[in-house]
């Protein structure tokens, strides 16, 4: 079995057959471009023996010594060599000392990457490459605080800084005005921006309300000795501005500063690196403006895209040659990115071509799509053309990934998730919804007792200590009742609590959506998910996390089966741990588009390239949403949202080296989906063609099938060749036997 659904060669409902292909670059290299008679021959001659053989640009690059540069490296454009040769030139040629160095990263693994290949450079030790001062932003800033006598804790949690906003916002009795998550993101972006707290806006009621909470919180981070990642910047830059002596020392010492990734730059990091440079601007940085994807994180696009204005002699070199890709993927990152208007013009070549195009999916449901796609993979391995570790499959969201999850749970295919191993029905939201179905069937399970009771609006500790002793002397059927005997209830929390006592009773008896949506009832407004509050990012990703329950459970008949489903599930994750601890083991990656970011595949499967997924609901909504900070209003910052979900979508194309398959739901939670935007933009779409309209008559095609005997459970799978089709098929969503069956689909 290869397949359930057709494989298209362009998105259902497009016009155009195929899109340009990438232009095939030269394929001169130092080797030919740098003569043995020019003085750092030497160098590029050693780097070779590296295997590290630079092209035209890269050379130019690696060459710059003084003054400002911009390297726009496009995706796959080796500029991790540039980086790293062009460190090793300046201490060789350029005879800079390497503790004179600053290179700074997105990541604590890219620079002890980066140090790594700097060691192994001509001319250099392992001792001179350590002495090249490397690390991210928050790293090196706070190392210069602590160097100052800043001994605060680090403030890591996300959910820590909401609890101490919520607490605030009840002491100020305003917790049904703001939410945690728009307060924390609006603070960062003044903090960003280098405002302090007296600095911000105080003249309307709501900017006075706000100023306060910030300034209580600011104050309970001094009182507890703590730090956020935002202060470290803002800590350091104000630092700086009042010690002009330690500025000019830290000048003196970096007198060459390199940034990677200078796309997702910030306006303070800018700042900063603007004040070590100082007067000799010998500031290199390398990014793509494609590549723009955090800025939900304060990352601003136009510090990359004006950065030649601010710095007007600076050298811009454009990297426009993907290493990484064949010609037909390239080609199609191109096309796919070009519809962005916010950008620096730019088209990819590529080094090889291919015998694969890009492929596109339509599958009727995410479910649909994971049985389609890990059966695809599968066959592949088992036909001995791949292994697992050559597969990644890429999703927006991490609530969207829930049914590939189980999938290849169920199948028992070896995969590393990037979502810290635990399955969709273990996370914190999800647990306790499922811990209400477990009551319901065994209403004395202690672990569903405990995951319930905060949804109570109930103390746990408390709570739980409360039911135990009472249990010993009075034992009851259902345990939780002894809490309507628990002292100092008002009237109306023993009326809700036995309103969801009944609740819990009925459950068992109901399909498992409707005990959801049952349950859902009193569980969204206790995360503050209902519609009535003022919709944000992080409450998008609750109600999305909420609906994909729903979701899940549209496929059984019972509670009980669900929950053994369940359990069935998080059984099989738990025996696959072990082998995700191993790097080298033959597992293939399961991670968001953003975490794939600087990594490259064989095969890439793009799922949920639907719209609503991708682009997300978020950015098609963004002018209602206060948390998402922008200078534009109205269609301005609906449409840069847009662009960026357009840079996600180049992002995860173009970590494909070999073969992409773009993948995109037909039904999402119950709701008819569009193929994405961003792939049927290049090949054209019919439906907005009228020419078009009139010659799309859809044909069908019936094939046969094998379909799950079993009640509820959608499991099916294409027969592709009667002949050699076994007698039995077991489902491999729920073990049950199958039948010989058939199914006609548009094509």
């Amino acid at each position: 079995m290869t397949a359930m659904i057709p494989i298209l060669t362009r998105p259902e409902g497009s016009m155009k057959d195929s899109i340009p292909h990438a232009n095939i670059a030269s394929t001169f290299t130092s080797i030919d471009l740098v003569p043995d008679q020019d003085s750092d021959a030497f160098y590029f001659r050693s780097l070779e023996k590296r295997n590290i053989k630079l092209n035209e640009l890269q050379i130019a690059a690696v060459r710059h010594v003084g003054g400002a540069a911009l390297i726009v490296a496009g995706a796959g454009s080796g500029k991790t060599s540039v980086l790293t040769s062009r460190a090793g030139y300046l201490i060789a040629m350029g005879h800079v000392q390497p503790h004179n160095l600053l290179l700074v990263t997105f990541t604590s693994k890219a620079a002890e990457e980066m140090k790594q290949r700097i060691s192994l450079l001509p001319g250099l030790t392992v001792r001179m490459a350590r002495e090249v001062v490397t690390g991210t932003f928050h790293s090196i800033f706070y190392r210069i605080l602590r160097s100052e006598g800043f001994d605060q804790k680090i403030m890591s949690s996300e959910n820590h800084r909401q609890t101490i906003i919520k607490i605030i916002l009840r002491k100020m009795n305003l917790h049904d005005a703001y939410e945690p998550e728009t307060l924390l993101s609006l603070l960062s972006s003044y903090k960003s921006n280098m405002m302090s707290i007296d600095d911000l806006p105080n003249k309307s009621p709501a900017e006075k309300e706000q100023r306060e909470v910030f300034r209580q919180y600011e104050a309970w981070k001094r009182d507890n000795h703590y730090m956020d990642f935002d202060d470290m910047l803002l800590e350091a830059y104000m630092l700086l501005q009042r010690s002009p002596n330690m500025l000019w020392k830290l000048q003196e010492r970096f007198q060459y500063v390199m940034v990677d990734e200078w796309q997702d730059t910030n306006p303070i990091q800018y700042e900063l690196i603007k004040m070590l440079t100082g007067n000799r601007q010998n500031l290199f940085v390398v990014g793509d403006d494609d590549q723009t994807i955090f800025t939900f994180n304060g990352a601003d696009s136009s510090i990359i895209l004006n950065f030649d204005q601010v710095f007007p002699k600076a050298k811009v070199i454009l990297l426009d040659v993907n290493y990484r890709s064949t010609n037909s993927i390239v080609g199609l990152g191109n096309e796919v990115i070009r519809f962005n208007q916010m950008r620096r013009l730019k088209t990819l070549q590529a080094t090889r071509s291919g015998e694969h195009h890009p492929y596109f999916l339509r599958p009727s449901t995410t479910d649909d799509e994971a049985m389609m796609v890990v059966s695809k993979i599968k066959h592949e391995v088992q036909a001995g053309r791949r292994n697992y570790r050559d597969f990644a499959i890429l999703h927006r969201t991490i609530s969207s990934s829930r049914a590939m999850f189980e999938q290849l749970v169920m199948d028992g295919v070896p995969f590393m998730s990037f979502s810290m191993g635990v399955s969709f029905y273990e996370q914190s939201i999800v647990r306790p919804v499922i811990d209400y179905l477990r009551l319901s069937l065994n209403p004395k399970l202690q672990s569903a007792m405990e995951g319930i009771i905060p949804s109570l609006y109930l103390n746990r500790e408390k709570s739980l200590t409360f039911i135990y002793t009472h249990e010993l002397k009075e034992p009851l059927e259902k345990p939780l009742q002894h809490l309507l005997k628990l002292p100092d209830l008002k009237s109306f929390q023993l009326q809700q609590l036995g309103e969801r006592l009944r609740m819990v009773d009925k459950l068992k008896d109901m399909k498992p959506q409707l005990a959801i949506q049952e349950i859902r009832r009193t569980y969204d407004a206790f995360l503050d998910a209902n519609e009535r509050q003022q919709l944000t990012l992080h409450k998008e990703m609750v109600k999305e996390t909420l609906s994909e329950i729903e979701a899940s459970a549209k496929r059984f008949d019972k509670v009980a089966e669900y929950v053994d489903f369940i359990d069935h599930v998080i059984q099989k994750n738990s025996e696959m741990e072990q082998l995700r601890k191993d790097p080298t083991s033959d597992a293939l990656s399961l991670l968001t588009i953003h975490k794939a970011k600087g990594l490259e595949f064989p095969v890439v499967y793009v799922i949920g390239a639907s719209e609503s997924i991708l682009p997300h609901s978020s950015a098609l909504d963004a002018d209602g949403r206060k948390d998402m900070i922008s200078d534009k209003k109205g269609p301005e910052k609906v449409a840069a949202a847009i662009e960026e979900e357009r840079r996600l979508a180049y992002v995860a194309v173009t970590r494909a080296m070999q073969e992409v398959y773009i993948s995109s739901p037909s039904y999402y939670r119950g709701d008819q989906v569009e193929v994405s935007r961003f792939f049927m933009e290049p090949y054209g779409n019919k439906k907005k063609d009228p020419a078009a309209k009139q010659q799309s008559a859809q044909k069908e095609e019936t094939f046969p099938t094998w379909e799950c005997t079993k009640t509820g459970c959608r499991g099916w799978m294409r027969i592709t060749s009667v002949k050699h089709a076994p007698k039995e098929k077991v489902c491999p969503l729920c073990n049950e036997k199958m039948k010989r069956s058939k199914r006609t689909v548009v094509v």
